[in-house]
C-alpha cells in the first residue's frame, strides 16, 4: 500500500526515548567549529515531527546556525537570537544565497524586552501571528564561556540565577507559541564543586512551574566526540576514577506542549 505524504515524512521519525545518534550529521552548511553546537539530527527530528512546511521556528540560542540550516532544507521559516557577534556574522555569511525561506537573525539578548518586539515584527513580516515551534539549547551555565557580555547566560555560575534567567528567556517568546504546539529544550548536566548538578531536570521543573506546558517526552541522547576531551580521554578517565564521578556521555531532549 502506498504511503501518503505524512506517512512518508514520519517513516524515519525516532519515537524512542534513547537516541544513539553517533557522529553529528555533516554536509550542506553544517560545520563543527563552534563549541556547544548540537547534532543536526536533533532539530531535524523535531522540525519534521512537530511542524509543517511554511511554519515558523524560534531558536532562542542560535549558536552556529544548526537549526536554521535544517529549517532551510525543510522549508520552514526561522527566527533566531544570539549575543555572539562573531557567530552572527558567520551564520549571516552562510545564508547570503538563501531565498527559499523567510529568516531573521538577531544579535540580541533573548532575555531583553527588545526580543519580544523583534519576534512580533518578524512574525508580521512573515505574514504570521504565532510560532509553531520553539527550540532552546542554552549554555550549560559557565562550563563554556561564549562572550564577555554580562547578560550572557554562559557567564552565570550560580544555579538559581541561571535558572531564573532561562525562565525569563522563555517568557519572552512563550506567548507567541500556538496552543498545542511544542517547545524543545536540549540540555546536559554539569559537574561543579565536586558534584553533579542535574541542570536539565532543574530547567524542566522550572518550565513546568512557570508555564502551562505538558511534558511529552524526555529523550536521552548520546554524546560522541566531545571536543574539549578529544585526545585527553585517559586524563578524564583518571580524574573520574580519582574523584568518584562518572563522565558525561549523554544529554537530554525535553519536549513540551503548550496547553493554554
Amino acid at each position: 500500500m502506498a504511503l501518503d505524504s505524512r506517512q512518508w515524512r514520519e517513516a524515519d521519525i525516532n519515537v524512542d526515548s534513547l537516541w544513539l545518534i553517533g557522529p553529528r550529521a555533516k554536509g550542506g552548511k553544517h560545520s563543527n567549529f563552534y563549541h556547544g553546537n548540537f547534532a543536526p539530527q536533533v532539530p531535524n527530528q523535531m522540525i519534521r515531527r512537530y511542524t509543517d512546511e511554511g511554519d515558523v521556528l524560534a531558536d532562542l540560542f542560535m549558536g552556529s546556525g544548526t537549526a536554521l540550516f535544517e529549517c532551510e532544507s525543510l522549508n520552514r521559516n526561522y527566527i533566531g537570537f544570539d549575543i555572539n557577534t562573531e557567530v552572527i556574522d558567520f551564520v549571516n555569511g552562510k545564508m547570503t544565497d538563501s531565498s527559499c525561506i523567510g529568516f531573521f537573525i538577531h544579535n540580541c539578548d533573548i532575555t531583553s524586552v527588545a526580543a519580544t518586539s523583534l519576534i512580533e515584527q518578524d512574525l508580521t513580516a512573515l505574514g504570521k501571528h504565532k510560532l509553531d515551534l520553539i527550540i532552546a539549547h542554552p549554555p550549560y551555565m559557565d562550563i563554556i564561556k561564549f562572550t564577555d557580555r554580562p547578560e550572557d547566560l554562559s557567564a552565570i555560575s550560580d544555579k538559581c540565577e541561571f535558572i531564573n534567567k532561562f525562565v525569563e528567556a522563555v517568557g519572552r517568546v512563550y506567548s507567541f507559541l500556538k496552543k498545542k504546539k511544542h517547545l524543545v529544550l536540549v540540555i546536559g548536566d554539569v559537574y561543579k564543586n565536586g558534584e553533579v548538578i542535574p541542570l536539565g531536570f532543574y530547567l524542566m521543573y522550572a518550565l513546568k512551574k512557570n508555564f502551562k506546558l505538558s511534558l511529552k517526552g524526555i529523550v536521552v541522547k548520546d554524546i560522541v566526540g566531545n571536543r574539549a576531551k578529544i585526545g585527553q580521554e585517559g586524563l578524564w578517565r583518571y580524574r573520574a576514577l580519582r574523584n568518584g564521578n562518572f563522565l558525561f556521555k549523554h544529554e537530554y531532549v525535553f519536549v513540551f506542549r503548550k496547553e493554554e
